[in-house]
């Protein structure tokens, strides 16, 4: 019975929500926790008997399992997806993860690189390599576009308008957007396109993807990683870095810098602006600056 439901499940998550395969193999993973709960605990209680009492006692099941809040929160919030997806199939009359409540989640502030930092890990990358320019261009197009790893990874030749300074990007849920792509990052991947990517292997299938690896393929989301940490190591950075890290410096920089939020939104292709202000944690004295500059009784 389980089974069946969560074929189903999937469909509506891939079908009819879009949303990415990690996702969806995630909101999977959270029903098929629910399910074992129920069959090791209820033995015998079907989907469509499932109440709130049941749903309270797993939530408590995964608080003592010691999970951080924010997989216990998106574990219920997989089980909220699953049942409203059971009510517009008919299966339950009445959802009973509506008075479900998750974790309260602190909103926590990755860490950013400074623009100093920016520059210091672009100059320990050694140009003399195919693959130092490779990842040159790469980085560079991370941190001027703010680029998600996957959407790094997923660049094909194809999207690129360096001409008129543009590239389109397919985020989350397979939504377009077009992000401005600074001269520097331009210069970067015209040089890597033109003058490394011709001379390298390509496998089929692959040949409108940007960045390769040595056999021709798709990087892996792994692989950047590895980069990037190799480099922070190389120039000495002590900050927990990972790929977000330039997305999320770019993001900064720019509303350090004073730019609309929205646009920073769009840019980033969030869907909520709330999702863009974990982005404002700015320093004292540029908040001290904003107030002076505007406020007509602060002096």
């Amino acid at each position: 019975m389980w089974d069946a439901y969560l074929k189903g499940f999937k469909a509506y998550l891939q079908l009819e929500r879009s949303l990415s395969d990690n996702t969806v193999e995630a909101y999977l993973h959270d029903v098929a926790l629910l399910g074992g709960f129920v069959a090791d605990n209820y033995s015998g209680l079907g989907v469509d008997a499932i109440e709130l009492k049941h749903l309270q006692a797993l939530t408590e099941h995964i608080n003592k399992l010691e999970l951080s809040a924010g997989t216990q929160a998106r574990v219920i919030s997989g089980i909220k997806a699953f049942y409203r997806y059971l009510s517009l199939e008919e299966v339950v009359k009445q959802d009973p993860t509506m008075l479900l409540e998750a974790p309260k989640l602190k909103r926590a502030l990755p860490s950013f690189l400074s623009i100093d930092e920016i520059e210091q890990l672009f100059t320990v990358i050694d140009h003399s390599t195919p693959d130092g320019q490779r990842n040159r261009a790469m980085l560079e197009t991370m941190y001027s576009c703010g680029l998600r790893v996957s959407e790094l990874v997923g660049l094909t030749i194809s999207s690129l308008y360096l001409d008129i300074g543009f590239v389109r990007v397919v985020g989350k849920g397979n939504k377009e957007r077009l992000v401005p792509i600074g001269d520097s990052a331009a210069t970067q991947v015209k040089l890597y396109k033109d003058h490394v990517r011709p001379h390298m292997p390509i496998k089929q299938g692959q040949e409108d993807i940007l960045f390769l690896n040595r056999r021709g393929s798709k990087l892996s989301r792994v692989m950047v990683f590895m980069i990037l940490k190799d480099l922070t190591a190389k120039c000495g950075i002590k900050k927990n870095i990972h790929p977000h890290t330039l997305r999320h410096s770019f993001a900064t920089h720019l509303v350090e810098a004073g730019a609309d939020l929205r646009a920073v939104q769009e840019m980033l292709g969030h869907k909520s602006i709330t999702t863009t202000e974990i982005y404002t944690h700015l320093d004292r004295s540029y908040l001290r600056q904003t107030l002076e500059k505007y406020h007509p009784r602060f002096a």
